[in-house]
């Protein structure tokens, strides 16, 4: 599996032809992912996993079945928790009509983070929306009052197959 961070993951659901199997199961990365035991028994295995790094981190559980007091070969079973997507605060800026903006470059402690960003007043000179760092550009003012645009960014991050969004910032 592969989640996104603070997420419940898919319940691990373990079965065995043998009536009377019961399971014992271990786990890793208990440093740097939390919220499910480091050891537990029973089927199914489930619970939400917490990954405190800014990487993605593989969490394997090792399942040991037993029947008739005899244990069986472990099996494993991965989860890939990833990291919280982050975006710093971007700063505010003012500027004059037919003058340029400074260039915004989106910045975040998690590498491999990408930004979607809207801007909810195009007037200014800007697209309505897009993907990355926005570029400096010549900021417009076709009226008589003062233009306010508010520019929203979300970060988010992908990984395994999973993208996961993180708290948007303006």
């Amino acid at each position: 599996q592969s989640i996104c961070n603070a997420s419940a993951i898919t319940p691990i659901v373990l079965t065995n032809t043998t009536a009377g199997t019961t399971y014992a199961w271990t786990r890793d990365n208990n440093a740097t992912v939390t919220g499910i035991a480091a050891s537990g028994s029973g089927t199914p295995i489930t619970g939400t996993l917490t990954n405190t790094t800014t990487a993605p981190v593989t969490v394997t559980f090792t399942i040991t079945p037993t029947a008739n007091g005899c244990p069986g070969p472990s099996t494993t079973a991965t989860v890939i928790v990833q990291p919280t997507a982050t975006v710093d605060q971007p700063v505010n800026q003012t500027v004059c009509t037919g003058t340029p903006t400074a260039a915004v470059n989106f910045t975040s402690p998690v590498a491999g983070v990408t930004y979607n960003w809207t801007n909810n007043t195009t007037s200014i000179g800007l697209a309505a929306s897009g993907t990355g760092d926005i570029a400096a550009f010549v900021a417009q003012n076709p009226g008589s009052t003062t233009l306010v645009a508010t520019i929203t960014v979300t970060p988010a991050f992908t990984s395994g197959g999973t993208t996961c969004f993180g708290t948007a910032r303006t």
